[in-house]
C-alpha cells in the first residue's frame, strides 16, 4: 500500500448525458402520461402531429446546418471530422418523416394551421444558436433527446382505440417506435467516440437538458390547448 489516492475514473460523455438525463425521466414520463391519456385523445392527438411536424420539418435542415458550420471549422477540429460522417449519414435517414406527419394529418382531417407555436421555435430555436455560436456537436444534445424517447410498441393501437383514426393516421408513431432506440444508441456512440473538450461535452449536456424542458413546455401546451378546444380549461 503506498497510501496514493486511486485515480478516479473520468465518465465519458454518453454516460454524463445519460445521467443528466436520467433525472429528467419521472418529469417526461408524467407529462408524456397526460399527453396520451385516453379522454381527450381525440382533441389531443391532432394538436400533436401540428406541433410535431414543426419540430420534424425543421431535423433535415438543423443537421445541413450543423454540416455548413463543420466545413466552416475546417478540417483543424477533430470533432467535426466524425461528426460529418454521422450527420450525413443521419439526414438521409431523417429525409421524409415530415410527410409522414402531413399524411397523418391528412388521415385525421387536417393539416398545419398558421405558424408553428413559440414553444416550437424555443425547442428548435436553441440549436440554431449553440450550432452558430459554440459548436455544432451541442445538436448531439438535441438528437439524444429527441430519438432516445421513442414511443412505446403499443402506442399506435392506443391512439386508434381512443380516437377512432384510421390506422394510416398513426405512420409517424409506428415508425419511431420501431426506428428511434437505434438512432438513440448510434449518438451515444458518437459521444464516446469524439475527443470532445470539457467546453464541447458540456454544450452537448446543456442542450440535451434545454431540449427536455422544451419538449416538456411543447407538450404541456398541446394538453392545455386541447382543454381550451374541449371547452374544460
Amino acid at each position: 500500500m503506498t497510501g496514493r489516492p486511486l485515480a478516479q475514473r473520468r465518465p465519458g460523455a454518453a454516460e454524463v448525458l445519460r445521467a443528466k438525463l436520467a433525472q429528467t425521466e419521472p418529469a417526461v414520463a408524467a407529462v408524456t402520461a397526460e399527453l396520451w391519456r385516453s379522454s381527450g385523445l381525440d382533441r389531443r392527438y391532432p394538436d400533436y402531429l401540428r406541433a410535431m411536424y414543426g419540430v420534424v420539418r425543421a431535423s433535415v435542415p438543423l443537421m445541413e446546418r450543423a454540416l455548413l458550420r463543420c466545413d466552416a471549422i475546417g478540417d483543424g477540429d477533430s470533432v467535426c471530422g466524425p461528426l460529418r460522417g454521422y450527420l450525413e449519414q443521419h439526414i438521409t435517414e431523417e429525409q421524409g418523416h415530415d410527410e409522414w406527419l402531413l399524411a397523418d394529418l391528412a388521415a385525421v382531417g387536417g393539416g398545419p394551421a398558421g405558424p408553428p407555436s413559440p414553444a416550437v421555435a424555443r425547442l428548435v430555436g436553441a440549436q440554431y444558436y449553440w450550432i452558430e455560436h459554440h459548436h455544432p456537436v451541442a445538436l448531439l444534445g438535441y438528437l439524444a433527446v429527441m430519438e432516445g424517447y421513442a414511443p412505446a410498441p403499443w402506442l399506435p393501437g392506443k391512439i386508434t382505440a381512443a380516437t377512432g383514426v384510421h390506422a394510416a393516421a398513426v405512420r409517424t408513431v409506428r415508425e419511431h417506435a420501431a426506428l428511434d432506440g437505434d438512432h438513440a444508441d448510434a449518438v451515444f456512440r458518437l459521444l464516446d467516440a469524439v475527443p470532445l473538450t470539457r467546453d464541447q461535452e458540456l454544450g452537448v449536456a446543456v442542450s440535451g437538458l434545454h431540449t427536455v424542458a422544451a419538449v416538456l413546455g411543447l407538450f404541456a401546451h398541446v394538453i392545455e390547448a386541447s382543454r381550451v378546444e374541449g371547452g374544460t380549461a
